[in-house]
């Protein structure tokens, strides 16, 4: 899941990691991925098959580590929102990811395309 992925680069940018390997991942972590590889929260991502296992390669040294995460959805509560009350997160420093019908979108991509959804993280 998702929460878990995020805690696993917090913590291993925080320990000074360069790279984190997973074998534990599904499609919507990597749509998760691509959003915070766009806003440089990390450097590269790679899909490698290793004898038999799929294994998530991320380069962890983007242009900001991630400093903070803020979860509006949890599997027990899901929080929506429509496009016209979406906020800048953390002023302009931070990310905000949704999911919506078109897929997962960061804040601004979601307004830009007036679709809401559902609020799933935040990310400084």
């Amino acid at each position: 899941m998702y929460i878990d992925l995020l805690i696993k680069i917090k913590n291993a940018q925080a320990a000074g990691k360069k790279i984190l390997r997973t074998t534990s991942y599904g499609k919507m972590d990597l749509a998760i991925l691509e959003k915070l590889l766009q806003a440089g929260f990390i450097g590269k991502v790679e899909v490698k098959n290793r004898l038999s296992k799929k294994e998530l390669e991320i380069l962890l040294t983007g242009k900001r580590p991630i400093q903070g995460l803020k979860f509006f959805s949890r599997p027990s509560i899901k929080t929506y929102v429509s496009f016209k009350k979406i906020l800048p997160f953390k002023g302009e420093k931070g990310l905000i990811v949704l999911s919506t019908p078109k897929g997962i979108k960061s804040g601004y991509e979601a307004k830009k395309e007036k679709v809401g959804g559902q609020l799933l993280f935040g990310v400084f």
